[in-house]
């Protein structure tokens, strides 16, 4: 009796995945479906005086690039920017590494840059100067650039739910949808994250958190009630590593 009793009661015990299982992101979403007010300005505008707090925001102009590949230099940076040029990568900048040398041709080009706030400084003598995106001067070669469109993106504001979605890849940043049919939810479930830049995760509508390719721990934890038995969708927003096509169900944390 007491041996049946037992093999009832780990019957009833939380199965794990049996096997990784991978998330194809298969679709799309352009970020206009989630873009505030638009501010137009010569001079680049840090978030606080377009309204924001926190989250991301998009800085926009035109460039005439009148020598090959020149360097982009921004004054101030925070906390961290991608900077795209005609929707191709051009590479990063944050507060310690403010310059990059671009891949122009010459030419005209729209010049698109991606910023995100981090985190609020709390201690240290920038406590007084709490601004961020970025803002101050700009150059590409020795050229000032002016005549920005500055938008804040209200990601993390979002209602994922609400956003329309078409099968197809995106070069530069979106948000991407995949789903994946689990047939018995584990209590504790992990999304590998692993070749991901930057960016935002959402399971069956519910906010699951931020992700770095930086950080020591490449998975993120599902809480338990998050994933449903059947169909349960991924929505994702990606900054920077655009060419990742999937994330993985695990049954275990994954690190560095």
């Amino acid at each position: 009796m007491m041996k049946l009793f037992l093999l009832w009661a780990l019957l009833l015990l939380p199965v794990g995945l049996a096997a990784a299982q991978e998330i194809k992101m298969s679709q799309t979403a352009p970020l206009e479906q989630v873009y505030g007010e638009t501010v137009e300005d010569d001079a680049l505008l840090p978030m606080n005086e377009l309204d924001m707090d926190f989250g991301y925001a998009l800085y926009e102009t035109t460039v005439d690039v009148e020598e090959e590949n020149p360097t982009l230099t921004i004054e101030n940076v925070r906390d961290y920017a991608v900077v795209y040029a005609d929707g191709k990568l051009q590479g990063y900048l944050k507060d310690s590494s403010k310059s990059l040398k671009t891949n122009l041709p010459i030419g005209i080009h729209k010049l698109s840059i991606y910023t995100e706030n981090i985190g609020r400084i709390t201690y240290g003598p920038e406590i007084l100067d709490n601004s961020k995106g970025i803002y101050g001067s700009i150059t590409l070669g020795k050229k000032d650039l002016e005549g920005w469109k500055m938008t804040p993106l209200e990601i993390k504001e979002c209602d994922v739910a609400g956003i329309t979605f078409k099968e197809g890849a995106s070069s530069i940043p979106c948000f991407r949808k995949g789903c994946v049919t689990v047939s018995n939810p584990a209590q504790e479930t992990f999304l590998d994250v692993s070749g991901w830049g930057m960016g935002e995760v959402w399971i069956n509508g519910q906010y699951l958190g931020a992700y770095w390719e930086e950080n020591a721990e490449k998975t993120l934890e599902i809480p338990a009630g998050a994933l449903i038995a059947g169909n349960n969708e991924i929505v994702v927003f990606e900054l920077k590593n655009n060419e990742q096509a999937s994330m993985t169900l695990t049954d275990k944390p994954i690190f560095k």
